[in-house]
C-alpha cells in the first residue's frame, strides 16, 4: 500500500475541497481493505487500516463516514476480544449518529453494543440494547432490523439456557425474514435453532435445522455460512460418536475455509479434526495424522494470536502424548495449555476490570453531564425570564455582542400619576405588593398582544411591539395593549377603592435593541423613538393615551390595509393641536380613544 501523504504535501496543488475528496477516497480504500482482512479472520491486520481510515475521514469532514469508521473499529475490537475498546468506539459512533439523527445507524450501533455485552455475559444490558434497537426499527418500519434484533434477543436467551424463549424469538425472526425473502437471515436463525436443539441433546432436530440452513447457503453460494454449518453438523456427529461423518463435515468446512482464506476457521477446524484421528475406536485411527493436525492448528493459532483455540489444541496434544506415554512432551503441552488458559482468563478478568472502570467513568461522566445539564437548564430558564427567547438563544449559541436596528417599532411608556405622594402614605410592603400586582397584569396583557416588555423603572413601565421579531401590525398591537391597560387600571381603581391612574405615551419609528452587560444581562432599547414615546407619556394626561402624529399615521395605514389583530378595535384620534415638547420642539399630537 503506498504511503498516504499528509495534507501539507498537497496544499500547493490542491484546493481544500479537492483534498477532502482525496482523503475520503483513500479512507474508503483503507476501510475496504480493513473489512477484507476482518472477513478472512485477520482482525489484527485489519485494525491499523481501520484506524488510518478513521483519521482520513476526520480530515474529509464527513460525520457519517467518521461514525461508520468508529463503528468499524468497534467491530474489530470485538473480534479481538478487546471489549472496553469496542464499547468506547461503539459509544462514540452512537453519539455521532445521534447528532446526525440517523435512526437506522443508531439502532445498528445499539445492536453492536448489545453484542459486546452478550460476550461479557452481561445479559441484562445486552437485552436492554437489543430492545432499544428493536423499538427504533419498529418505529421506522425497518423489518430487516426488527428480525435481526429478534434473533439477537434469541441468542441472549439461549445463553441464559431459556431454550423456549430463544426458539420463540428465532421463529419470529424467521417469519419476518420470510416476508421479504431474506435468505441469509432465515439461514442464520435456522442455524441458531439447530444450536439450541443440539444443546438440548435433540440431535435429529438439530441436524435438520443445520441442513436447512446449509441448503439455503449453498443456493446463495455464501461460503462462510456453508462452512459454519458444516462445522455445526460435524459437532453433532462428534457428540453422537459418529467419527467418520464428523470428519467428513469438518474436512468439507476446512476446504472452504482454505478457499476463502479464513484463518480463524482453519485453526479451529484443524483442532476439531486432530482429536478424531486420536480415537482408537475410529476406523481411520492415526496418531501421526492427529499430531500433525494439532501442530498445524497450534501454528496457525499462534500466527493469528487466538489463545482460546490454542489452549484447546495444546490440551488435545498433551492428551495425545499421554496416550503414547511421551510424558515429557505431554507435560510441556499441558503447561502451555495451563499457562494459556490462565492467560485467557486473566486477560478476560483484566478486560472485565477495565470494563468496570470504563463503566464507572461513563457513569461519573453521565452524572456530571446531568448536573451540568440541570445547571444549564436552570440558567437557561433564568435567561429566558429576563431576555426574549430569540435573544437568549443567540447568547447561548455564543454570540457576544447583540445590537439590532429595527426600522419600524412602536414604543409604549406608562407612568403612575402621583406615585411619589402615594409612596409616602403606604408601607413599603403595601407599595411593593401594589406594583407587583399591576405590573404582573401588564406583563400578561403584553404577552397576549405580542409586545416585549423592556423594563420597569420605579412606577414606569416600558414595552415595545416589533422587537425582537418584526411585526407589520406593531402599531395596532401597541394601541390595543394601551387600551387594555387603561381598562385594567379603571377596574383596579374600583376594586382597590383608590384613585390610582396612569399616563400612557406611544410613538413609532426606528430603534436599536440589544443586550448590555456580561454578568447581569439587560435587553434594552435606544434611539429617538424611545425618547419621543417617553415625552408623549410625560406630556400626557391621567387615564389617557397620548400619541405622536407618526404613531397616528402608522396605525391608520395598518388599519387601512386590513392587516393586524383578529379583534378589530375602531380607534378615534382627538387632536391636541401643536404643543411644545421638551427636547423635540413643536409637535402635533393626539389622544387615542376607541369607539367600541
Amino acid at each position: 500500500m503506498e504511503n498516504i501523504p499528509h495534507k501539507s504535501t498537497l496544499e500547493a496543488s490542491k484546493s481544500e475541497e479537492e483534498w477532502k475528496k482525496i482523503a475520503a477516497l483513500r479512507a474508503r480504500v483503507l476501510n475496504r481493505l480493513s473489512i477484507s482482512f476482518l472477513n478472512r479472520g485477520m482482525a489484527k491486520e485489519s485494525l491499523p487500516h481501520a484506524e488510518e481510515s478513521l483519521k482520513l475521514y476526520f480530515q474529509s469532514g464527513s460525520k457519517q463516514e467518521v461514525a461508520n469508521a468508529l463503528n468499524c473499529i468497534g467491530t474489530i475490537s470485538t473480534h479481538l476480544s478487546d471489549y472496553p475498546n469496542a464499547l468506547d468506539y461503539f459509544q462514540k459512533a452512537l453519539e455521532m449518529h445521534k447528532v446526525i439523527g440517523n435512526s437506522d445507524s443508531i439502532a445498528d450501533n445499539l445492536g453492536s453494543i448489545g453484542i459486546v455485552y452478550k460476550k461479557l455475559s452481561n445479559y441484562s444490558k445486552a437485552l436492554d440494547c437489543y430492545q432499544k434497537a428493536l423499538e427504533i426499527y419498529k418505529e421506522i418500519g425497518n423489518k430487516n432490523g426488527i428480525a435481526a434484533n429478534l434473533g439477537s434477543i434469541g441468542l441472549v436467551y439461549m445463553n441464559l439456557s431459556d431454550s423456549t424463549k430463544a426458539q420463540d424469538y428465532y421463529l419470529k425472526a424467521i417469519e419476518i425474514y420470510n416476508e421479504f425473502g431474506d435468505k441469509k437471515g432465515i439461514a442464520k436463525n435456522l442455524g441458531n435453532l439447530g444450536i439450541v436443539n443440539g444443546n438440548l441433546s435433540n440431535y435429529p432436530e438439530a441436524l435438520d435445522y443445520f441442513q436447512q440452513a446449509l441448503d439455503i447457503y449453498k443456493v446463495m453460494r455464501y461460503k462462510n455460512g456453508i462452512a459454519s454449518n458444516l462445522v455445526n453438523i460435524g459437532n453433532v456427529y462428534t457428540k453422537l460418536l459418529d467419527n467418520p461423518k464428523a470428519l467428513y463435515y469438518y474436512q468439507e468446512a476446512l476446504e472452504i475455509y482454505h478457499e476463502i482464506g479464513y484463518k480463524f476457521g482453519i485453526a479451529v477446524n484443524l483442532g476439531n479434526i486432530g482429536p478424531i484421528y486420536a480415537k482408537k475406536e475410529f476406523e481411520g485411527y492415526d496418531l501421526e495424522k492427529a499430531e500433525d493436525y494439532m501442530h498445524r492448528s497450534i501454528a496457525l493459532g499462534e500466527e493469528i494470536d487466538n489463545k482460546e483455540s490454542l489452549y484447546h489444541a495444546h490440551l488435545a496434544l498433551s492428551e495425545l502424548y499421554e496416550m503414547q506415554e511421551r510424558w515429557k512432551d505431554s507435560q510441556i503441552h499441558f503447561k502451555k495449555y495451563h499457562s494459556l488458559k490462565e492467560e485467557v482468563y486473566s486477560e478476560e478478568a483484566k478486560k472485565q476490570a477495565e470494563l468496570m472502570e470504563y463503566r464507572r467513568k461513563i457513569e461519573e461522566s453521565e452524572r456530571d453531564r446531568q448536573v451540568k445539564l440541570a445547571r444549564f437548564q436552570e440558567q437557561e430558564k433564568i435567561l429566558l425570564n429576563i431576555l426574549p427567547e430569540q435573544i437568549a438563544e443567540r447568547i447561548l449559541d455564543g454570540e457576544k455582542q447583540i445590537a439590532d436596528l429595527h426600522e419600524n417599532v412602536s414604543v409604549f411608556f406608562s407612568d403612575i400619576v402621583g406615585f411619589t405622594q402615594l409612596s409616602q402614605k403606604v408601607t413599603p410592603d403595601e407599595l411593593l405588593s401594589m406594583l407587583n400586582e399591576i405590573f404582573t397584569e401588564f406583563d400578561r396583557i403584553a404577552r397576549n398582544h405580542g409586545l416585549e416588555k423592556i423594563k420597569t423603572i420605579g412606577d414606569a413601565y416600558m414595552a415595545v411591539a416589533g422587537v425582537p421579531l418584526a411585526q407589520e401590525d406593531h402599531a395596532q398591537r401597541a394601541a390595543a395593549f394601551a387600551m387594555e391597560v387603561i381598562e385594567y387600571m379603571k377596574a383596579y381603581r374600583k376594586k382597590s377603592n383608590s384613585d390610582l391612574q396612569i399616563r400612557v405615551g406611544l410613538h413609532c419609528g426606528k430603534a436599536i435593541a440589544g443586550v448590555i452587560g456580561e454578568n447581569k444581562f439587560a435587553y434594552d432599547l435606544w434611539g429617538d423613538s424611545v425618547n419621543t414615546a417617553s415625552r408623549m407619556e410625560s406630556h400626557g394626561e391621567a387615564g389617557r393615551i397620548h400619541i405622536s402624529e407618526d404613531f397616528k399615521s402608522c396605525l391608520t395605514q395598518t388599519l387601512s390595509k386590513g392587516k393586524g389583530l383578529k379583534t378589530i378595535i375602531d380607534f378615534i384620534f382627538e387632536p391636541r393641536g401643536e404643543m411644545e415638547v421638551k427636547g423635540k420642539g413643536k409637535m402635533k399630537t393626539y389622544f387615542l380613544e376607541k369607539t367600541n
